[in-house]
């Protein structure tokens, strides 16, 4: 089943300075000035001891906005879904409690692996996974990116898998992973296309997807809510990919790849004549605008992995799925 981000508590970023050959060198010669430019070199996106700090920081900025309920606190340290993700949570937060969160609990990472690919251009971005104090026995999976050398490493992407799932890379003999370009074609759907792909089996089914909690499982529970006496719920899927929701890809050890990727979800809940809609909780509530009187729509953004294989169905191992916004009328 998906974890909603905004009422577990996930989250994670850092920053802090590349070596000089990351993204531009300046080097010395006899006959004067030679410019390496980082946007043309293929370099790894960062040092393993950058990317460790990279970690801590946005654990510490995590934990802060966590504990205030303040989303101003970590605001620079995530971005695309988990940003969208993430921001309604501590938003909701703060509404139902202005003094800060009475639950807060800091987030620990600890055992944490870092798959950095070596790539051209812009934006760099590295894999760290991590073990954590919460969510149970499953890695942490975040994914660290920055779209220059003087920005800030931020999460785009976070999700939680078990032990087992997280696969093996495929690394060069100094340990640098193979990022794998959105339009690549030796996979079973192209990373560029997953979201899309994910969010038409979603509406009609097919074969493109292994079954599993986030496929079939999924689909099977939203036909069952959808058919509830005195209550018709419908259910709007769309794809993200474009900026800071771009999906991002490494190559496994078995020539495979594992993708990071985004949709967004509408639920639509329209209660029947002399019935009214569920009472949502006070995290709905918060999130909501207008006066839910017959109908009551919930927008969410959800951040998935899935392992692309060379043939076959691409395999879903994780989704964090958080409400991002809600409209009654």
């Amino acid at each position: 089943m998906s974890r909603d981000l905004g009422l577990r508590g996930l989250r994670i970023r850092g920053r802090s300075a590349l070596v000089a050959a990351s993204v531009t060198a300046l080097s010395l010669t006899a006959s004067g000035c030679v410019v390496v430019h980082g946007e043309r070199e293929v370099l790894p996106a960062a040092t393993r001891a950058e990317a460790a700090d990279a970690l801590r920081e946005f654990t510490a900025a995590y934990n802060a906005a966590d504990k205030a309920y303040d989303g101003s606190l970590d605001a620079d340290r995530t971005t695309g879904a988990l940003a969208d993700i993430d921001a309604a949570r501590l938003k909701a937060g703060r509404a139902n409690s202005p003094e800060g969160n009475p639950g807060h609990v800091p987030l620990k990472l600890t055992d944490a692996k870092f798959t950095i690919p070596e790539k051209a251009g812009w934006p760099r971005w590295f894999l760290a996974d991590a073990a954590g104090n919460k969510g149970g026995d499953v890695r942490w999976l975040l994914v660290f990116t920055r779209d220059g050398l003087d920005d800030t490493w931020e999460v785009a992407y976070l999700t939680l898998v078990a032990p087992d799932d997280v696969p093996e890379f495929r690394t060069d003999e100094d340990g640098w992973a193979e990022a794998v370009p959105a339009d690549a074609g030796d996979l079973a759907v192209r990373p560029g296309e997953l979201s899309e792909e994910y969010a038409a089996y979603l509406k009609d089914g097919g074969d493109a997807f292994a079954q599993g909690p986030h496929t079939s499982a999924w689909r099977a529970l939203r036909e069952k809510r959808s058919t509830r006496p005195g209550l018709a719920t419908q259910y709007i899927d769309e794809p993200l990919t474009d900026g800071d929701y771009a999906p991002l890809a490494l190559r496994t050890k078995d020539g495979g790849a594992l993708v990071f990727f985004t949709t967004r979800h509408f639920e639509k809940q329209t209660a029947a004549t002399g019935a009214s809609v569920p009472t949502p909780n006070k995290n709905v509530l918060a999130l909501t605008t207008g006066e839910i009187r017959q109908s009551l729509t919930m927008e969410f953004v959800s951040n998935e992995v899935a392992l692309d294989p060379a043939e076959g169905g691409v395999e879903i191992l994780g989704r964090i799925q958080g409400l991002t916004s809600a409209k009654g009328e």
